[in-house]
C-alpha cells in the first residue's frame, strides 16, 4: 500500500478524486477506447521489480522471446464499475488473480501474488479514474492483465525475463441490445481445448484456434460459436469465450464440468448467487443430447455476464429456447453487486477510489 501511495502520490489514509473524460458513454462498444496509461511490471533474476505507470501502450521484446515462439503468454479480464455512492469498485479481483496463478504454474511462468495483483489494478485504475464509465450509462472500465516471458531464447524452456502489463478501457455491452437473446451454432471439425492440455487456464494460444471457426460463422449469422468435447465430440464444453449455462425445465442451474473447460471467475458469481436465491445448480457433464431439454441457455463470463441463447443450430438441427425468466434474474443480481445497488455478501467488491457523478 505505500508503494502505491507514493506511485500516485496519495495522502496517506486518503481516497484519489478525479473527474469525467469526455466520451460518448452510452455509445461504447466493446473496443478499445485510449486511456492515460498502462502499468508495467518486469521479472528478472528470480524477482518482479516494483512496476511502474507508463503513458504508453507499447511493449518492446527481442525476437526471440518466448511468448511469440512458443506461445508462453497468458491473460486475464476483470472490470471495475462507477457505483451509485460514488465509490468504483473493482469486482471478483481475488478470482481473477487466482486464476492468473493458476495459469503461471501450467505453463512454469512465474507467480504473481494477489497483493501484487491487486496493487497492479489500483494503480491503473487510480491513474484512469476520469476513464471509468459514469454511474446509469451501463459501462465498466474493462481491464486486461497479460503476463509474457521474453527476451533472447532459442530453445525450449523458461524465459529469461517476464513482463505482466494491465491496460484498462472503457467499454459498454459486449453484444449491442443489452440483455437479449442470440443465436448460436455448435463448431464442427475444429477442437477448442484437447484432453489433458491448458483449456482449463486462459492461455493466449487457446484462442488464436477460434478465430476461423468465428469468423465463418458470424458471416452465416451466427454471433457465437459452442465446442462440444474433443475426445468424444458428445458433451458440451464452452463457448468460444464464455462458459455455458443451462437451466432446466424444473428450474435447475447446469453447467458443465470437464477438466478442459476455463473456469470462469463471473460463473462462480451466478452460481453463489443462484444458490442464495434457492435455485438448485449442478456442475456436471452435459451431453449434447440434453441441450434441447433445457428451458434457458445462457453464455456467461466477464465481457457479457450473462447472454441469452435464442437458438443453438448443429448442421440440420436447431435448437430453440423460448425465454430466459431465470437469466435475466441472475442477470439482475449479479449486475446490482457489481453496482453498488445490493448488498455484497460475499465481498466479491474492493472499492479502489471516488469520483463525481455526472450526467451520461
Amino acid at each position: 500500500m505505500a508503494l502505491l501511495r507514493q506511485a500516485q502520490r496519495l495522502p496517506a489514509g486518503g481516497m484519489r478524486t478525479r473527474g469525467m473524460a469526455a466520451l460518448a458513454w452510452k455509445s461504447l462498444g466493446f473496443d478499445f477506447t485510449p486511456t492515460r496509461s498502462m502499468v508495467k511490471y518486469n521479472w528478472k533474476d528470480g524477482a518482479w521489480n516494483a512496476g511502474e505507470v507508463l503513458p504508453e501502450f507499447t511493449v518492446t521484446i527481442h525476437g526471440l522471446s518466448n511468448v511469440l515462439h512458443y506461445g508462453q503468454g497468458i491473460f486475464e479480464g476483470l472490470k471495475a464499475f462507477h457505483c451509485h455512492d460514488g465509490q468504483v469498485r473493482v469486482f471478483n479481483s481475488q478470482a481473477n488473480a487466482a486464476r492468473l496463478a493458476s495459469g503461471c504454474q501450467r505453463l512454469a511462468m512465474p507467480e504473481v501474488s494477489l497483493e501484487m495483483f491487486n496493487e497492479a489494478i489500483d494503480r491503473l485504475i487510480l491513474d484512469n479514474l476520469d476513464y471509468v464509465p459514469p454511474y446509469g450509462s451501463g459501462g465498466a472500465m474493462y481491464i486486461r492483465p497479460f503476463l509474457f516471458g521474453h527476451g533472447a531464447k532459442l530453445g525450449l524452456g523458461p524465459a529469461p525475463e517476464y513482463s505482466l502489463c494491465l491496460i484498462g478501457s472503457p467499454v459498454g455491452a459486449y453484444y449491442k441490445g443489452g440483455l437479449q437473446a442470440i443465436d448460436g451454432v455448435v463448431v464442427d471439425g475444429f477442437d477448442r481445448a484437447a484432453p489433458s492440455g491448458v483449456g482449463h487456464i486462459k492461455a493466449a494460444g487457446n484462442y488464436a484456434p477460434d478465430v476461423l471457426p468465428s469468423s465463418q460463422a458470424k458471416t452465416k449469422g451466427y454471433p457465437i460459436c459452442l465446442y462440444l468435447d474433443a475426445k468424444e465430440n458428445t458433451y458440451v464444453e464452452e463457448f468460444s469465450t464464455s462458459n455455458f449455462l443451462g437451466v432446466t425445465k424444473d428450474g435447475t442451474l447446469v453447467t458443465p464440468s470437464s477438466s478442459s473447460i476455463l473456469p470462469s471467475c463471473t460463473k462462480r458469481v451466478v452460481m453463489q448467487l443462484a444458490s442464495d436465491m434457492g435455485i438448485k445448480v449442478e456442475e456436471r457433464p452435459v451431453p449434447w443430447s440434453e441441450v434441447g431439454s433445457f428451458a434457458e441457455v445462457a453464455a456467461c463470463g466477464t465481457a457479457v455476464v450473462l447472454t441469452p441463447i435464442s437458438t443453438i443450430t448443429r448442421g440440420e438441427e436447431k435448437l430453440s429456447f423460448a425465454s430466459f425468466d431465470t437469466i435475466a434474474r441472475l442477470y439482475e443480481a449479479v449486475t446490482k453487486v457489481q453496482m453498488g445497488e445490493a448488498d455484497d455478501a460475499h465481498g466479491y467488491t474492493r472499492a479502489v477510489g471516488m469520483r463525481p457523478h455526472e450526467e451520461c
